[in-house]
């Protein structure tokens, strides 16, 4: 059915070439809970067929709500904290929402209390805090916010709604998948401890290598860098004790074989060494990175979808884990001479 006027269709045209009330396709369009399944699909149908988009500034006038989404993040030039923005962007898009975002750097004057000022000035209907450390974290808990906030972190929060992708489950990937090709001493490269991501991704190292009975060892700390952990490896005065290194993201993971590389080690032959992220770049490098992927667009999805629950004053989602999963590549191997 096509649209024959010159007009842009309206609402109330929908509503009659549907047979419904123009406030049944208001529902529709805000996604409310007991309309029947037939309505629904009737009331879509008539609205893709007319090609009618809603006008935003009168739903928001309608609802009192602006249809915006709040997002501050954390060091957005990590892949991590990008992927999740943009996967939030995306998937809010599709919701009918729009988001506005500040992101905080090391160095920036602005505090966790300012960005929040902002993002709340705009008239946000919910905030969404991506990759924080705990120093953020402390600072928001003085915050008197006003409106739903989702902090994507590891851990539930009393405070605050959570969801994020599975750490403890992806790291777990890591530690078995080098038990199974027989190491036993291996040593985890930790992003900066201050991250939560990165707090769980080492306390889940020492758990189950704790629970393999794997040598303890002491962690080495990085700053999420391919130069650190570049300068890491060609610092090394011999082959080390250790035969696989599990890295706390992609860019170190990458560096680092490129710091053995040029100190005279092969990787997997002396060294296995796996990442965490599966950036796009992890499967072209040489050799081909086995890492732990994220799922940043499920991630998204279940933000947006939590949040819009929280506004709308629905049943929040109870899934706050997005599942991890494993790329295996020739990045690791078994240990060097078979050595257990």
């Amino acid at each position: 059915m096509a649209n024959s006027s010159p007009d842009k269709p309206n609402i109330r045209q929908v509503a009659s070439i549907a047979g419904v009330s123009h406030m049944t396709v208001s529902r529709v369009l805000n996604d409310y809970p007991h309309i029947k399944e037939a309505t629904r699909r009737r009331v879509l149908e008539v609205i893709e067929e007319l090609d009618y988009r809603p006008n935003m500034a009168a739903r928001a006038l309608a609802t009192q709500r602006s249809r915006r989404i709040g997002v501050l993040v954390e060091s957005a030039v990590e892949f991590g904290p990008i992927s999740t923005l943009r996967a939030v962007e995306f998937a809010a898009r599709a919701s009918g929402y729009a988001v506005s975002s500040i992101a905080l750097r090391d160095g920036d004057e602005i505090s966790p209390q300012e960005a929040v000022d902002n993002l709340t000035a705009q008239g946000v209907d919910a905030l969404c805090v991506v990759s924080p450390r705990s120093s953020s974290i402390a600072a928001l808990r003085r915050i008197s916010i006003g409106v739903p906030m989702l902090v994507v972190k590891p851990e539930k929060d009393p405070l605050f709604l959570t969801v994020a992708v599975d750490q403890q489950a992806g790291t777990t990937l890591a530690v078995d998948h080098l038990v199974s090709l027989g190491h036993r001493d291996i040593l985890h490269l930790a992003g900066p401890l201050d991250w939560l991501d990165a707090r769980a991704r080492e306390r889940a190292f020492h758990t189950r290598a704790k629970a393999w009975g794997l040598r303890e060892r002491a962690i080495v700390v990085g700053d999420w860098t391919g130069d650190f952990a570049y300068d890491f490896a060609t610092g090394l005065r011999d082959l080390p004790e250790y035969t696989a290194i599990f890295v706390a993201n992609d860019d170190m993971a990458i560096g680092l074989v490129h710091g053995l590389h040029d100190r005279g080690f092969s990787v997997p032959d002396d060294l296995s060494v796996i990442g965490f992220d599966d950036i796009p770049l992890a499967r072209h490098v040489l050799p081909p990175l086995t890492t732990v992927r994220q799922n940043f667009h499920a991630l998204g999805v279940s933000v947006v979808d939590m949040l819009r629950a929280a506004i709308e004053e629905r049943e929040i989602p109870q899934t706050t884990r997005i599942p991890a999963e494993l790329m295996v590549r020739a990045s690791s191997g078994p240990p060097r001479g078979g050595r257990a």
